[in-house]
């Protein structure tokens, strides 16, 4: 056998054991034909007035995400009990743009930056991920192109210690590749547009002092 076909082999090999532990951390990525649907404009978006909450009726912060007999909105109540200043919305954008962050310095391997919103579990669990491509000589090109579905999937509160948990499920959209010492593509396509699919739970003491909520697990 040439050395040439056992390094393909090899490099072969590690693309497979990446994409298997890049499932585990993140999600699942699939690629995706369309061309990708530009996001609006935050700017561009049609102004919706603040809904006041008549009591006794329903608070459409709440059951704008999910539904209102639901154990999720149960929680958010809760947490909005306990926190005067939440808002679901709010929240959601929040999470939108964390997921951005995240997300691609975990592809860049700039874990520091956001070793603060991580919880300690989830920061070693994408640590060791970059640390075995570092290994291997490894580096990833990606480009983010933006959420296109955000869902709360559900919702949990502790009253005795108010710690709030919220599951987000995303659908990104990006370009990825895995280039090899030699700077060779061994996996992705620098022009193919794929689909990156999380679930991803946020948790926070409610009402501290600390606004920022941490990523404390994630699954797809």
């Amino acid at each position: 056998m040439s050395s040439a076909l056992i390094q393909i082999l090899v490099l072969a090999g590690i693309a497979v054991f990446l994409i298997l532990r890049l499932k585990s951390v993140l999600g699942t990525r699939e690629g995706f034909e369309k061309p990708p649907v530009p996001l609006q404009d935050a700017s561009s978006r049609p102004s919706r007035p603040d809904f006041e909450v008549i009591e006794g009726g329903p608070d459409h912060d709440i059951t704008d995400h999910v539904d209102e007999k639901s154990a999720a909105a149960e929680a958010l109540a809760k947490m909005k009990g306990a926190d005067g200043s939440f808002s679901v919305g709010e929240f959601l954008q929040g999470a939108r743009g964390a997921y951005e962050m995240i997300l691609m310095s975990f592809e860049k391997g700039e874990m520091e930056e956001i070793k603060p919103f991580l919880d300690e579990d989830v920061y070693e669990s994408f640590a060791s991920v970059v640390e075995a491509r570092e290994e291997q000589g490894l580096t990833i090109e990606a480009d983010f192109r933006g959420v296109r579905e955000m869902t709360l999937v559900a919702a949990e509160f502790d009253p005795e210690t108010t710690e709030g948990e919220i599951s987000v499920r995303f659908v990104g959209e990006l370009t990825s590749v895995v280039r090899d010492k030699g700077g060779d593509i061994i996996e992705g396509h620098p022009s193919e547009v794929k689909r990156q699919k999380d679930v991803w739970t946020f948790a926070r003491i409610m009402g501290s002092d600390d606004p920022n909520w941490r990523l404390v697990a994630t699954g797809e």
